[in-house]
């Protein structure tokens, strides 16, 4: 992967946030006539995804009637959670409600949505409300599968909290660290891919770590059991945890991959243990990440795979199981493209959105659809002062994704420089990560500002 410059970054996310839908110049949708009726967009789910589509459509188009549907009055978001378990984030900075975007017009209406009606392009909720639509954004999220891990179900997450959906479980994995003695375990179980996230659970570890660290519990195990081999940011995470925290057995921060003896297969809450193939692990802590899938509502409609997830067209994001629905987000897989390549993040489900906004308006307006481009932003920070990063970029070639290597890069473990004739590879210098976690809060308050102001 390329290593990138902070200069090249911004171009490239300027560049990217854009192209996708300016692409369809706003004053062409203006004073288009469209269709004899105002065309109808129903979102369903108001995360980054939903808020980015519902609002992006109706900036593109008016005229269209754009309704929003979420079962929450505020939104908490995932990205930068994990530092509101170790303390460094008010969770207050994570959340957002939906004012901004009923000032610009948008139905917004707080409820389940129970069922879509593919049919006969119905939305129907949990209060019997029922609305018609020429186009259904569905921006699900996922569902656990609890029984993937035996012993674990939603009563046993009150116990050993996932913490993977932003809210009352966050406060909570951080109100069981906080209690933790001075020599406990904090335990980190991991599913084999895909999940939400992908670099989640190894910041976890660097931002308990961190706790740790600066609250007198420096004789503090964190264990990581990962069902996978291998995980996203690797050598940037083990350099940051060996400098920071130690790694390693005989280092605060320990991980263990899933044919090390990695993949849990059982917990038992009362005992506060975690089995796997080889061995048997008791924590103070257990934080269980158990498998997840699309939220529910993609599944009753129709719009997933065998392997619980929607795929989707890479020319706009509509269903390639169900007409005139398109699934957004986490729920998401990329057709042929591989799923681990097709990140399930917050700053993806936003690219996502912008592309399914200029798609239904070219639609609605008789344009000829927009040429898309994807993009995915990731910070990580594994300390307040310590952070990194990783941005993607993908092109749609012959209904495929196609991987974008110019401006795609991830911060460098080391710098390449030159000593005579020979190359030597030299640290990076501690301001480069500093900046890069400033930078990280500055991408959240855009982000959040992006999807709902």
């Amino acid at each position: 992967m390329n290593q990138f410059n902070r200069r090249d970054f911004i171009k490239s996310i300027a560049a990217a946030s854009s192209a996708s839908v300016l692409s369809i110049p706003l004053s062409s949708c203006a004073s288009t006539g469209g269709a004899k009726s105002a065309t109808r967009v129903v979102v369903v789910g108001g995360g980054y995804g939903g808020a980015t589509a519902a609002k992006y459509v109706k900036m593109l188009d008016p005229k269209i009637d754009v309704t929003l549907i979420e079962r929450n009055p505020t939104y908490t978001s995932c990205p930068l959670s994990n530092e509101v378990i170790s303390g460094e984030r008010d969770i207050s900075t994570l959340q957002v409600g939906y004012e901004g975007l009923k000032k610009r017009g948008i139905n917004v209406v707080q409820d389940d949505v129970t069922a879509i009606d593919s049919a006969k392009k119905t939305v129907t909720t949990k209060s019997g409300k029922t609305f018609g639509y020429d186009a259904a954004v569905v921006s699900p999220g996922v569902d656990f599968n609890f029984g993937a891990i035996k012993g674990y179900s939603e009563a046993a997450a009150e116990i050993m909290p996932h913490a993977w959906k932003a809210g009352p479980q966050t406060l909570l994995l951080k109100k069981k660290l906080e209690e933790m003695p001075d020599g406990g375990k904090f335990l980190i179980c991991v599913p084999k891919g895909p999940f939400r996230c992908p670099p989640g659970p190894y910041e976890r570890a660097a931002q308990v770590a961190h706790y740790c660290k600066t609250h007198g519990k420096t004789k503090a195990k964190i264990i990581i059991l990962d069902a996978n081999s291998s995980f996203s940011k690797k050598g940037l995470f083990e350099q940051a945890w060996k400098e920071l925290y130690g790694y390693g057995p005989d280092g605060m921060i320990e991980w263990v991959a899933g044919e090390k003896g990695g993949i849990v297969g059982s917990c038992d809450p009362a005992a506060m243990t975690v089995s796997t193939e080889f061995d048997s692990f008791k924590g103070d802590v257990i934080n269980i990440i158990p498998p997840h899938s699309a939220g529910m509502i993609a599944k009753t409609t129709g719009l997933t795979n065998e392997k619980g997830w929607c795929p989707a067209k890479p020319e706009t994001m509509e269903s390639t199981l169900v007409p005139d629905i398109y699934p957004i987000g986490d729920a998401c897989t990329g057709g042929q493209m591989p799923e681990f390549a097709f990140p399930k993040s917050a700053h993806m489900a936003m690219s996502q959105a912008k592309v399914v906004a200029a798609a239904i308006v070219a639609k609605a307006n008789g344009l000829p659809m927009p040429v898309p481009y994807y993009v995915n932003t990731c910070y990580s920070l594994v300390a307040p002062d310590y952070g990194f990063s990783v941005v993607h970029f993908y092109r749609v070639e012959n209904g495929q994704w196609v991987y974008i290597k110019e401006g795609s890069g991830v911060s460098p473990v080391n710098f390449d420089t030159k000593e005579g004739d020979t190359v030597v590879k030299k640290p990076v210098p501690k301001l480069f990560r500093k900046i890069e976690a400033e930078y990280a809060d500055g991408w959240l308050r855009n982000v959040l500002a992006d999807a709902f102001a």
